[in-house]
């Protein structure tokens, strides 16, 4: 094993001890969270919002939510370690470890993508025994998981990388990752919305993401699914190059 490798693998391990040690903050409460809004959305929009044919509104919400859930969770895992080296001065460690930046960066967007899957395993599982999703297309669905989560986990290590205190990351999130995840079509399907909208809609690279997920069950999308695979893998693409480039330049990491 070559000094890069051991150290990817020793980061990655770091990454998952890291979130595994508070599990009940990391995967527990964010699947209570989109528990709630699922009691709360199905009981008030059951029968209101417009779904797919042979689709009931609780199982379109279902998938829509565990997206949400794993975007949110994806960009909190990356930027929240990285923001926290920074902010104990332990960062130095790893830049002087014998560890490569695509090392680097291959272990924090692994690990954010493990505690995903956690995630998105959990919420099926409790869910299971209220909706019965079926599977239409397994390899959309993991195609779709794995690109939104590796893309908000580079973008999560972007923001990590840009800011100098929590707040910015607490403001990227208040501003960025809430409102286009909320905005995405999580309750409802964005041929509801009215026409100016429903083009801004097609904007939000979110949208493609959660889109995209909810066809490997369904078999049913509001645009075809090469698109949201095209959109999700072009958002990731052109994060993980701005990533890649701050990590090899040092951008606002070396003092």
């Amino acid at each position: 094993m070559t000094p890069d490798q051991l150290g990817f693998y020793t980061l990655l391990k770091k990454e998952v001890m890291r979130f595994w040690s508070v599990l009940g903050q990391t995967v527990t409460a964010p699947v209570i969270t989109a528990l709630l809004y699922l009691l709360v959305f199905a009981q008030a929009m059951k029968g209101r919002a417009p779904v797919y044919p042979g689709v009931g509104y609780t199982e379109f919400l279902v998938p829509g939510l565990i997206m949400m859930t794993v975007i949110q969770n994806a960009f909190a895992n990356t930027s929240s370690s990285l923001m926290q080296s920074k902010m104990m001065g332990n960062i130095v460690f790893l830049q002087m470890a014998p560890i490569g930046p695509f090392e680097w960066f291959g272990a924090y967007v692994a690990a954010a993508i493990v505690r995903c899957a956690l995630v998105a395993l959990a919420m099926l599982l409790v869910t299971m025994p209220f909706v019965q999703l079926p599977v239409h297309a397994p390899l959309a669905l993991l195609a779709m998981f794995l690109l939104s989560a590796g893309s908000l986990a580079v973008l999560g290590l972007i923001a990590g990388i840009v800011a100098e205190k929590f707040d910015h990351v607490a403001a990227f999130t208040n501003f960025f990752i809430t409102p286009l995840s909320f905005l995405s079509g999580v309750f409802y399907s964005v041929h509801a919305l009215p026409p100016l909208w429903f083009k801004a809609s097609h904007l939000n690279p979110f949208f493609y993401m959660i889109d995209g997920f909810r066809y490997g069950f369904f078999g049913h999308a509001d645009v075809p699914i090469v698109y949201s695979v095209l959109w999700a893998f072009g958002f990731f693409a052109a994060a993980s190059a701005v990533c890649l480039w701050m990590l090899v330049t040092g951008y606002k990491l070396k003092r």
